[in-house]
């Protein structure tokens, strides 16, 4: 499984603020434009505090295993698997929508002094934090469940005597 690259995420988050940017200003100039939804940012959050969770979880359990305590609960690596899996996915979808909310919030500060757009702005920009807090804790979700570089791969190797 590939690691999350921050380029690529960094990416998605440029071309959808970029898009969503330009969609802004073509919506607002023919019509009203949508607004931010308030459950944004709180939707993000929540995902974000689901995958530390996960990740605080596995990391205990992981050090109770390595250390090899009695009580200690394994691990199962599909599950480990799917947990990567899941945060890698949120980190993505995160990166897209912190985009596009970022695109819109930008937009937005042309017109602070028009209270509902102040306010779509503040939502926007919480939705943005909550994103960078979902791709943090999926980053570190994928750290967490990283398997230990194998040194044994070049020494099983035969080498000519």
């Amino acid at each position: 499984m590939r690691e999350l690259r921050i380029r690529v995420l960094a990416g998605v988050f440029g071309v959808a603020a970029i898009l969503s940017w330009a969609g802004a200003r073509l919506w607002n100039s023919v019509g009203t434009l949508p607004s931010v939804p308030l459950a944004a940012p709180i939707v993000l959050a929540l995902i974000a505090v689901v995958l530390t969770a996960t990740a605080l979880s596995l990391r205990a359990r992981l050090k109770a295993q390595r250390e090899r305590r009695p009580e200690a609960k394994g691990v199962d690596p599909l599950m480990a698997a799917r947990a990567v899996v899941f945060g890698q996915s949120s980190a993505l979808v995160a990166a897209l929508v912190s985009g596009m909310y970022g695109g819109t919030g930008v937009f937005l500060l042309e017109s602070l002094d028009i209270p509902a757009r102040r306010d779509q702005a503040i939502y926007a920009g919480f939705s943005v934090l909550a994103g960078i807090a979902v791709i943090a804790a999926a980053i570190f979700l994928e750290r967490v469940c990283k398997l230990p570089e194998d040194d044994d791969q070049d020494k099983g190797a035969t080498s000519p005597a």
